[in-house]
């Protein structure tokens, strides 16, 4: 894990500041990613998303972390500051008040991507359920997406990997980042291994669910209690949305 995730940062410069990315993936043969049917841009059917409320997310809990990495076979290669992470806290501290608090953070799946607008070959896409996802197989590992993404949320692994996930696929010499676990959306599953976790521990602090859906627990929850998406002032419109900073 990037060491800089544990290194205190003020709620200001955290929502405020920009970041850059760098951190991904052999990419086994003939495997793809599913897109699901529909015209990519199409405003119709779900939208995937998050909502985590940092209030109930303890500090020295790592079981989404934990969870996802096992998920998605991303596993420690000895490279403490550029090892790959899908998902890490970041503990944020309010000089003002003196408050901290810890918060998950992972590709923020962006209405308008900026990694998708740099990418050269289109390997970075959006799909129709406004997942964000990379083609491994168009992928040259140029890592302008890395450097585009405000939210430091894609990886690169340089070594050859083994014993990966059948349902994952990951590739040396191109980049990686959260799927929102695509492989359980498009099997029909209700949850991602993140927040599965979160639930099992007991915390609650995060929901996954149909943004699009009035009916859906996390469109009412942002209805009634409000959110606050990082790096707002980039109008990204994220999927991913935090209550409690």
């Amino acid at each position: 894990m990037s060491t800089d995730s544990n290194a205190p940062l003020s709620r200001r410069q955290f929502i405020s500041g920009a970041a850059a990315a760098v951190a991904g993936l052999t990419i086994a043969p003939g495997v793809f990613l599913l897109k699901p049917a529909g015209a990519a841009g199409s405003t119709e059917g779900p939208r995937w998303g998050l909502l985590i409320d940092t209030d109930r997310c303890n500090k020295g809990c790592t079981a989404c972390v934990d969870a996802c990495h096992e998920e998605h076979g991303v596993h420690s290669l000895g490279r403490p500051e550029t090892d790959a992470q899908w998902i890490r806290k970041v503990e944020l501290h309010d000089p003002d008040t003196g408050h901290n608090h810890s918060l998950p953070v992972m590709c923020q799946h962006c209405e308008n991507p900026p990694c998708v607008d740099v990418c050269p070959t289109k390997a970075s896409f959006i799909r129709p359920d406004g997942v964000v996802l990379v083609d491994k197989h168009t992928c040259i590992g140029c890592r302008y997406c890395m450097m585009a993404c405000p939210y430091k949320a894609r990886s690169f692994i340089h070594e050859a990997l083994t014993n990966q996930k059948p349902h994952s696929p990951r590739g040396k010499g191109t980049v990686e980042s959260c799927t929102l676990c695509v492989h359980r959306i498009d099997r029909g599953d209700h949850t991602t291994a993140c927040v599965e976790a979160c639930n099992t521990d007991g915390h609650g602090a995060m929901v996954f669910g149909d943004l699009n859906d009035p009916d859906s627990t996390i469109a009412q929850r942002l209805r009634e209690q409000g959110s606050t998406a990082i790096r707002a002032d980039l109008r990204l419109n994220p999927a991913v949305r935090y209550q409690g900073i």
